[in-house]
């Protein structure tokens, strides 16, 4: 029996020390996932007959803001814009202090979205909306709907949703000048939004992707995407699709600089069609010109050669209806020297031609100092062709696999606008096997000629294109192999590209497809794929 009490005793003993050594170990505790709550609100929400000049919104922790300016929608746009806090620190109630500002018989929104978070593990409390009414009832109308690029494949984000009150005087230069009286936001890669606590009335329907985050429409920056017709509620809820994109600008050439000794720079905004540059001052009438396209594709370069040392130039600018009159005061700058460019690196696809671009315009070649020779010193025959515009010379010829091919050019191989000859220059590039490269075969089913057929990365780069105008396979050979995704546009119009729409004009962008499907295309592989259009 004694021995049976000294077992139980010493037992005790062990749990008791290694109670003590548990206690003794922390584990850091549970870590808070809750997110926190609203205790009381004072006004409550969803008030009506508003009338004083603060809200208090109490929480059962401290919170703060994150990210306020990105979430916060305030819709109507008040004007000034409430005083809310906390800002900078942590507080257990959220504030909103108005001025003057709020429109008798309105219903306003606060929706806070993902804003408010707890102080010290940054749970969320999603989604929050204090709503009033300095009326007598809460407007409940609602619509909503989708929103797409028009072009791109990925759906936008941050995009501004917003329907302007209109009358009999309303024209469509409000959203050039005015705010809209309903907004909200498109946040996600979903595309869908949603207005509500909506009043009766009639609306125009606008989307913005904004520069400015003011909810004033800037085509020089921001994209768009609109509703034909007027919404009149209650009778239009519903659901509305929007594609959205960025239109063409007016065109407008800006003031022309001086950009080196002997040429002109004249920058511009919108689409070069059918353009002009003409000089119309008198002067030497052996003057010559030469008109090209900056590398960035917003400028022209007036490049001109006169044996009369010239003060001042006018100009004539045309760009199809477009006719504008330019002057230039000039100034001794330093002489141009003839550069050339390789556009090239070393490694040349069996689908490149060999480009070469210079700083002052070409003006002749010969042929007769420019050799290509492979890696067994032996000649090879190519051809050439000059891009007038861009200002580059592309040189075709057949490509062998695994190849060596060195390209020089003698002196005088090239000659510019001002009779300057190149120095020696040489040139070395290898190509690949076939192998090395895939083949990709699209059958295209409902597809509307003429269109253009891309081949993009993720995020929407173009790397290939063909442009089609009857019934048949599309055959792209020999390209890097990656992962493409393909984009198809109707090219209605039949200009060879992509056209927007126009917001005054009420005319819709073209109508793009996109495969859902990335295409692998792999090293040495002939992929068939078949794409049925919507």
């Amino acid at each position: 029996m004694k021995k049976i009490i000294n077992l139980i005793l010493i037992t005790v003993i062990l749990l008791v020390i290694v109670s003590c050594a548990n206690r003794g170990t922390p584990n850091g505790g549970d870590i808070d996932e809750t997110a926190p709550s609203i205790i009381k609100s004072t006004p409550e929400n969803y008030t009506l007959n508003f009338k004083t000049k603060e809200i208090r919104v109490y929480f059962d922790e401290y919170i703060k803001f994150k990210d306020l300016q990105k979430y916060l929608i305030i819709s109507p746009p008040i004007d000034p814009i409430p005083e809310i806090t906390p800002l900078g620190t942590a507080s257990k109630f959220l504030e909103i202090k108005f001025q003057d500002s709020l429109q008798s018989n309105s219903t306003y929104v606060f929706n806070f979205g993902e804003s408010i978070v707890d102080n010290n593990a940054g749970n969320v409390y999603s989604n929050y909306k204090y709503i009033l009414s300095t009326g007598k009832y809460i407007d409940s109308l609602k619509i909503s709907g989708t929103l797409k690029d028009a072009l791109e494949r990925l759906s936008p984000e941050d995009i501004s949703v917003m329907l302007y009150e209109i009358d009999s005087t309303t024209t469509d230069s409000i959203i050039y000048k005015s705010k809209p009286k309903y907004i909200t936001k498109v946040t996600d890669s979903t595309g869908i939004f949603s207005l509500e606590n909506l009043k009766n009335g009639k609306y125009l329907l606008i989307a913005l992707k904004e520069e400015n985050k003011d909810y004033i429409y800037q085509n020089e920056n921001d994209k768009i995407a609109f509703y034909k017709d007027i919404i009149s509620l209650p009778k239009d809820t519903g659901s509305y699709n929007l594609k959205l994109f960025k239109e063409n600008l007016d065109f407008k050439f800006s003031r022309p600089k001086q950009s080196s000794n002997n040429s002109i720079s004249f920058g511009f905004n919108g689409e070069l069609d059918n353009y002009k540059i003409k000089l119309v001052s008198k002067i030497d009438p052996s003057l010559k010109s030469r008109v090209i396209m900056g590398e960035a594709k917003d400028t022209l370069y007036y490049w001109y050669s006169s044996n009369v040392k010239l003060d001042s130039l006018q100009f004539e600018v045309r760009n199809n209806s477009l006719i504008d009159t330019l002057n230039l005061r000039l100034r001794n700058q330093d002489v141009d020297s003839l550069k050339i460019k390789a556009l090239q690196n070393n490694y040349i696809s069996f689908l490149d031609s060999l480009q070469f671009q210079a700083n002052t315009p070409f003006e002749k070649i010969d042929k007769t100092k420019i050799k290509i020779i492979n890696k067994d010193s032996l000649n090879v025959e190519f051809k050439t062709s000059l891009d007038t515009i861009k200002n580059i010379y592309s040189f075709q010829f057949e490509k062998q696999q695994e190849e060596d091919y060195n390209l020089k050019f003698l002196p005088g191989a090239f000659t510019d606008f001002y009779n300057i000859s190149n120095d020696t220059l040489d040139y070395s590039y290898k190509t690949k096997t076939y192998d090395d490269y895939g083949n990709l075969r699209l059958l295209l089913r409902n597809v509307e000629y003429p269109a253009i057929v891309q081949l993009t990365t993720k995020l929407g780069e173009v790397k290939y294109e063909k442009i089609i105008s009857v019934k048949g396979n599309i055959d792209f050979k020999h390209i890097t192999p990656s992962k493409y995704y393909v984009r198809v546009i109707f090219d209605v119009n039949k200009n060879n590209k992509f056209d927007p729409g126009n917001y005054l004009t009420k005319s819709f962008p073209e109508r793009v497809s996109h495969l859902n499907e990335e295409l692998d295309v792999r090293a040495g592989w002939d992929l068939v794929q078949e794409f049925i259009l919507k």
